[in-house]
């Protein structure tokens, strides 16, 4: 008897019944949206071969090892129609990489949108443009695996930011995007977490990756009293609320901060599987300008009064709080140059060993300086400004667009050496000091502090940050992380170019 794989993803999964799937999807229907129909096997065209893909991934080097959870979703997405199957793991170095964590993901962790669900009287005689429809309306659902890099000479501690991390992402079940200029896009997610207390600077300041008395005391009168050192900060002090499928823009929303790092853009292919993959490094661990935050629609009340796409960052600076380089002749000295193009990629060293361009003395000069984005460490400081130190940064200040732009720009002078508004991979250099002589370390968030992953639908709206950040109402899928210690082997066989 033929086996319903749709049935089967739902059950090992999920653990619910049929049943209980229909219930919520009532549920949700109650929140003004419907959930699209069960699938049946009318005008479905399975994957004829499952059970062999299945135990083709499953038996495969860079998976066998991996945690039970993770290799039964790799083998649900070999099940699936696809193009190709879940990406295979090649090894960057003598030792096999090591698998330290992962995510699984789906569309029932946010509030339902355009994307996932039906909206009477907006998409509901639409063609599907999204997820929960392709192939017959079969599950969208991925994972993401992520492998450090056994580097002679580099770090074999996945939470040291001079590691070298790849991540590769499977996803079964989105649409090809063919207008409009668009793409989905991965992000891991750091939701902001409450400092420890330590005496301020000199001028009374919070120190790096602290509070003050005085700000924890004000923090301590918020809501239930939960915004206490090393929990998750949340903006009215109440229980963390991630956010929810029962959530409704913009009334109820998660209430913790989150600190998006961009996977890079991606397309899915003809069978409506995706697969990406993204180095993570000192070099790329680097977030959006989060100046673009207001202008991106999705904070509560900001669409409503006309900001959305009301500033860009195509030159980059410090923002509206800090230096402009929007004139001439800054703009044609920050801007994109036709015979020398922008590449952020351009900045790791060059060595004498280098397989692809060996180089004896690497230079600096020659390291790209107009980028736009910040360490995510920094970012998380900056955040830091704007939500927890209430009494030690701008206390006078409420507005939250000006605690924005001030804390960007004030955290940013600290490590731009030259006051061009810009932090380059010199000033930034992980081996590097600044702010009177703090190592740099201290600038880059560890893989491991990233506890969500999200996958957006984006449009070419101009800005670097996720589209209607920072609410959930283009996100097509979401997962929360899954710590593997031990780490596991994750690759199998030898990449053709070790980078």
């Amino acid at each position: 008897m033929k086996v319903n794989r749709v049935k089967a993803v739902t059950r090992s999964r999920r653990g619910i019944s049929e049943r209980a799937t229909r219930m919520g999807l009532v549920a949700i229907a109650t929140l003004g949206c419907t959930a699209l129909p069960l699938r049946s096997d009318a005008g479905s065209h399975p994957n004829p071969t499952p059970e062999q893909d299945e135990a083709t991934v499953l038996n495969r080097g860079d998976v066998v090892h991996l945690p039970a959870p993770l290799k039964r979703a790799l083998g649900e997405l070999a099940e699936e129609p696809h193009t190709y199957l879940p990406l295979q793991v090649f090894a960057e170095a003598d030792k096999p990489s090591q698998l330290f964590q992962y995510y699984l993901l789906d569309t029932n962790g946010f509030e339902p949108n355009i994307f996932t669900a039906i909206i009477p009287g907006i998409n509901d005689s639409a063609v599907p443009t999204a997820a929960n429809a392709a192939n017959a309306q079969r599950p969208t659902f991925g994972t993401v695996r992520i492998a450090l890099e056994p580097k002679p000479g580099l770090p074999t501690d996945p939470h040291d930011g001079a590691a070298f991390i790849d991540i590769f992402t499977d996803i079964s079940g989105l649409f090809v995007i063919n207008n409009e200029s668009g793409w989905y896009e991965g992000w891991m997610i750091h939701d902001l977490v409450v400092p420890q207390v330590a005496p301020p600077r000199k001028d009374g300041h919070a120190q790096f990756g602290t509070m003050t008395a005085a700000d924890a005391a004000a923090l301590w009168k918020l809501g239930d009293h939960q915004d206490v050192p090393g929990k998750l900060f949340t903006m009215d002090g109440e229980e963390v609320h991630f956010p929810s499928p029962k959530d409704h823009f913009p009334a109820t929303q998660s209430n913790v901060v989150p600190l998006f790092l961009s996977m890079g853009a991606y397309n899915c292919l003809q069978q409506s599987d995706c697969h990406a993959y993204w180095e993570f490094n000192q070099y790329t661990n680097w977030v959006f300008p989060l100046y673009e935050l207001p202008f991106t629609g999705g904070v509560p009340g900001t669409f409503k009064a006309g900001k959305q796409y009301d500033l860009q960052s195509v030159i980059p600076g410090s923002g509206p709080g800090g230096v402009s380089n929007n004139e001439e002749p800054l703009k044609q000295m920050f801007g994109d140059d036709p015979n020398n193009p922008r590449d952020p990629d351009r900045g790791p060293n060059a060595s004498p060993t280098d397989p692809d361009r060996p180089v004896a003395v690497p230079s600096d000069d020659q390291k790209e300086k107009r980028l736009r984005f910040i360490p995510s460490g920094l970012g998380n400081e900056i955040l830091l400004d704007v939500w927890v130190r209430v009494k030690s940064f701008e206390p006078w200040v409420t507005d939250f667009n000006k605690r924005l732009f001030d804390a960007y720009a004030k955290e940013v002078a600290r490590v731009d050496t030259n006051n061009d508004g810009i932090l380059n991979f010199v000033e930034a250099d992980f081996e590097g000091t600044s702010d009177g002589g703090q190592l740099n370390h201290r600038l880059f968030l560890s893989p491991t502090s990233f506890n969500r992953f999200a996958v957006t639908r984006e449009i070419n709206d101009g800005l670097l940050a996720p589209r209607l950040a920072p609410s959930q109402r283009a996100w097509v899928l979401s997962g929360s992380i899954n710590l593997v210690s031990p780490a596991v082997p994750a690759s199998s066989g030898r990449d053709g170019d070790d980078r």
